[in-house]
């Protein structure tokens, strides 16, 4: 297969599955919304869920969703800043302009291909920097073993902090699904333990011989590549103003959650505890490899507000207003602008003569 054909092929597989989880998100929560109408004993034909979605966007507060933008834009630069800070170790003293701009250009490419926002951010900045292309990966490397080192602080975070609140809602599941029984009695969470438990006691056993199979060498070589990127930090001229920028940006997170929740009228009384759990779940959306998050962001924002109390219909009204705000308002105009103004700001003195 060529390699344009096998582009092709994944953007098809990924849009097809971000369209998927989207239209199963869509499907299990109208099917809530018409039985909660048939129970409220609102007719059929005035119950619809995309009609609700769209006054719910209408009762959104201008002044949070302009926070929202504000806090996105300000992690953006935080990025931008940190990322001349990798360059300068080189000997590449990096434009911010030209760095801020290839990173909404990642931005935007995401929403098209997943994943492919590092490369189409690298390859621009390579060309407009004239800095060898391999450089500037090794970098984007750094850069996002911090960010997969902030995401361990903020789950850790959420799940300490909100504990108490997780735990109510798994054994309100438990009580609901097994009236008058214990956690500790489902058998599949018995299974589960022992199955740790058994496998805890063999990886200790033979942990030699695991230690020889390839995949765990690989493993080890991974973790290894990764302690030696983290390292690599400390060395910095200004270490800890990197690490401050890079905190930064995932409080610039962490505060868009939250502005985005006080926007919504049903999400506004939510505190900022209950925005770090909804925060880390619609994070994790973006993990799976689906165009800008599309679906699989819906699907585990709706399960952080669940934790809330929140109405199936109401979270999903959340997740949109706060995928589109960004990742479609903000994301195709701050891309289309980048894709504008770099050639413009990047032409030699002559041609501008």
């Amino acid at each position: 297969m060529s390699p344009k054909l096998k582009r092709a092929a994944q953007f098809l597989f990924f849009s097809v599955l971000g369209l998927t989880i989207l239209g199963l998100v869509f499907r299990n929560q109208n099917a809530a919304f018409q039985e909660q109408c048939r129970l409220d004993g609102v007719p059929p034909e005035q119950c619809s869920l995309l009609d609700k979605l769209l006054h719910d966007f209408s009762t959104v507060q201008p002044g949070w969703i302009a926070l929202v933008i504000a806090a996105f834009t300000l992690s953006n630069m935080l990025r931008a800043w940190r990322w001349q800070m990798l360059l300068e170790p080189m000997g590449y003293r990096v434009g911010f302009v030209n760095s801020f701009l290839t990173i909404l250009l990642g931005y935007f490419a995401n929403l098209g291909f997943p994943r492919m926002g590092e490369v189409v951010r690298a390859g621009s900045l390579s060309r407009y920097e004239r800095i060898p292309l391999e450089r500037v990966m090794g970098t984007l490397v750094v850069d996002r073993l911090m960010d997969f080192v902030c995401l361990g602080l903020v789950v850790g975070m959420a799940f300490l902090l909100e504990a108490d609140t997780l735990w109510a809602f798994v054994q309100n599941r438990q009580a609901q699904a097994s009236p008058g029984s214990s956690l500790w009695q489902n058998p599949y969470v018995l299974a589960a333990l022992t199955l740790l438990g058994l496998v805890a006691v063999g990886a200790f056993v033979f942990r030699k011989r695991i230690g020889r199979l390839p995949p765990v060498q690989k493993l080890s070589n991974l973790i290894e590549g990764f302690w030696d990127g983290l390292r690599s930090v400390f060395r910095l001229r200004h270490a800890g103003l990197f690490l401050g920028f890079s905190l930064g940006i995932w409080l610039m997170f962490y505060l868009q959650c939250w502005f985005n929740l006080l926007a919504f009228p049903p999400t506004a009384q939510l505190g900022p505890g209950a925005a770090l759990m909804v925060f880390v779940f619609g994070t994790l959306g973006f993990v799976i490899p689906a165009p800008g998050g599309m679906g699989s962001f819906h699907a585990l924002a709706i399960a952080g507000l669940a934790l809330y109390h929140i109405d199936g219909s109401d979270a999903f009204s959340y997740a949109n207003i706060a995928f589109f705000t960004i990742q479609i308002f903000y994301n195709i105009a701050a891309g289309i602008l980048a894709l504008l103004l770099l050639p413009i700001l990047n032409k030699k003195p002559a041609e501008r003569a």
